[in-house]
């Protein structure tokens, strides 16, 4: 049999083995040739998915233009946010929104080297079972091993980006106006937080969706190694 004839009936094999428990090296199909091509393509599929997502999210209005992750203010004080619009300062709640999505877009350039490392340090158990998972299998993987690395490279990323937007020279007005109003709730969170969560969050959902795509479009397979596995 030819090789590649054994690579997609391996691959068939680990998906529906997952219900059963099996592993696909179990099996006694396929050589440590085909195991590594396997990798190779999951690894290609990763990468391949993480240019994409920075790509989309780190333009200006990767954010701001795309309702699926644009950042709005928090849940706990929209009312507030709301209630400012409908007074005559809807144009000021929607400078602060923007000004917040630009700082999302900047930070999301530093996940490149972050995820390069966690598909580095992939082992063998972590690749099949991405291969074995759900469509955002690998996603999951990637946040698992890089979120909290991410946190912290974004964090002070959002807070340079904040005061170089002046988000407290929109932010402190908005505040003051809300107090002004009788019954109103305070407007006070801590934006910097909330920036920095709302936009990995983000992140992760872009990230998804080109696992998504890269499962199931022929299209977004734009390698020979990516069309021989994914496609089968």
């Amino acid at each position: 049999m030819r090789r590649l004839a054994v690579v997609p009936l391996l691959l068939m094999l680990a998906l529906l083995s997952a219900c059963a428990g099996l592993d696909v090296r179990d099996l006694g199909l396929g050589g440590s040739g085909e195991e590594d091509r396997a990798e190779e393509a999951i690894r290609e599929a990763l990468r391949i998915g993480v240019e994409r997502t920075v790509e989309r999210t780190g333009r200006e209005d990767g954010y701001w233009g795309n309702a699926l992750i644009r950042i709005g203010l928090p849940q706990e004080v929209e009312s507030v946010g709301n209630t400012l619009r409908r007074v005559g300062f809807a144009r000021q709640v929607e400078d602060l929104e923007r000004r917040m999505n630009r700082a999302a877009e900047q930070a999301a350039r530093e996940a490149v080297p972050v995820f390069v490392s966690a598909i580095r340090g992939m082992r063998p158990d972590d690749v099949y079972g991405v291969l074995r998972g759900p469509d955002d299998a690998a996603t999951r993987y990637l946040r698992g091993a890089s979120e909290a690395t991410l946190r912290e490279r974004y964090a002070p990323i959002v807070r340079e980006q904040m005061e170089r937007a002046e988000i407290d020279r929109v932010y402190q007005p908005l505040r003051e106006a809300a107090a002004r109003i009788p019954g109103l709730s305070a407007l006070d969170v801590d934006l910097d937080r909330h920036v920095t969560d709302q936009a990995l969050d983000g992140l992760f959902t872009i990230l998804a969706d080109e696992e998504r795509r890269i499962r199931e479009d022929p299209a977004a397979r734009t390698t020979q190694l990516l069309r021989e596995y994914f496609g089968q």
